[in-house]
């Protein structure tokens, strides 16, 4: 039996027609219409070479940096760019080839100040030929919103940290003052108030300590260093001070893992969570160190085997002066949180299934640009 596909070819033909008629007719539109499209699209669209030379870009350019089209044509897309971030950008088609890339780049108007673009790329292959497809938005007013949000978060923490300054020095104080005014009068047992201000004066000093520490700048002196040595060198610092509470600190091997860091500064977080783990706990026991490392994070926990901490307050701990230690001042976990931020870092607090608290360090598996 044959069977007749004239048809069909037919149809297949006509709907191809069809098809490019379609392409043909909305390449052919009107110049203002296309014009009207690019001013009022709110980003550019970019054809370059692999070269980097500019082949077309649309006239919303115009408006964004305040360079005519004409004057971008044939120039190259990194001439009006800074160093660091073009060299951020090779960086990123080296180590990611193929990929779409998104990234944010500083590029200089006409009026020689720079503005920050979002920019979306990716590599476009037509037959032999291949060039690099860009969209470009300006992001400066959006940056700019953030960073006022930014300053306005940091002024009501600057105002909650200043209350609690002023409630943490001034109960010392008010102490100081009437164990004076009690010495003035004359009253016996000299030594034993003499003991009690000491401790109040050592707490202000604790206080004012760690107040100085947040307010350093932090560092830069980054490279990669080991997670092993690091969990070593706090063992050996802190060893003595479990053995006090018969608290054994135990290393679960095998540790792997590089990240990317000032060592002093998350050393200082380590040895803050293995002291608040050790101080937690108020029978014999142990604390357990391991590191998960894989192809996207080096994760670092820290298990106790203490009262754990309650539900209701573990989204408290951090803030300034909070804390479920009698001596304790809150601003540990605070200073620890600031300098994971700065890393890109993260911090998890989990309550154990059996007892204690498992604290959660996240550093991802690269080099910070």
């Amino acid at each position: 039996m044959e069977i007749n596909n004239n048809d069909d070819i037919s149809h297949k033909c006509d709907k191809k027609s069809d098809n490019l008629r379609y392409i043909k007719d909305v390449s052919e539109l009107p110049h203002r219409i296309l014009e009207w499209i690019n001013m009022n699209s709110d980003g550019v669209f970019i054809l370059a070479d692999t070269d980097g030379k500019l082949l077309y870009v649309t006239t919303a350019i115009e408006k964004i940096i305040g360079y005519k089209v004409s004057e971008l044509i044939g120039t190259y897309w990194y001439e009006r760019i800074p160093i660091k971030d073009v060299e951020y950008v090779r960086k990123q088609v080296r180590e990611y080839p193929g990929d779409k890339k998104n990234v944010n780049i500083n590029v200089l108007n006409n009026d020689g100040k720079y503005i920050l673009l979002d920019c979306k790329f990716e590599q476009y292959v037509d037959g032999a030929d291949t060039y690099i497809l860009a969209y470009l938005k300006d992001i400066t007013y959006k940056k700019e919103t953030e960073e006022m949000m930014v300053r306005s978060e940091k002024m009501t923490i600057a105002g909650q940290l200043a209350a609690g300054i002023a409630h943490e020095i001034r109960n010392p104080l008010t102490s100081l003052k009437g164990f004076l005014q009690l010495l003035q009068a004359g009253v016996s047992h000299k030594e034993e108030y003499f003991h009690v201000m000491i401790d109040e004066i050592d707490k202000i000093e604790a206080i004012t300590s760690e107040l100085l520490f947040i307010s350093k700048p932090l560092t830069e002196n980054r490279r990669k260093e080991s997670v092993e040595q690091m969990i070593e060198d706090v063992i050996v610092l802190l060893q003595p001070q479990a053995k006090l509470k018969n608290i054994e600190l135990v290393v679960q091997q095998p540790i792997h893992g590089e990240i990317y860091c000032d060592r002093s500064q998350i050393k200082q977080v380590l040895i803050n969570l293995v002291k608040n783990a050790i101080e937690a706990m108020d029978t014999v026991g142990k604390i357990t160190l391991s590191v998960n490392c894989n192809h996207e994070s080096v994760d670092v926990s820290i298990a106790d085997e203490g009262n754990g901490i309650p539900d209701d307050i573990l989204h408290k701990l951090g803030e300034p002066f909070f804390t479920t230690k009698q001596s304790g001042t809150g601003l540990g976990l605070l200073i620890s949180k600031q300098i994971l931020d700065s890393h890109n870092a993260t911090l998890k607090i989990k309550q154990n299934t059996i007892k204690g608290s498992t604290f959660q360090l996240g550093f991802l598996n690269k080099v910070f640009d």
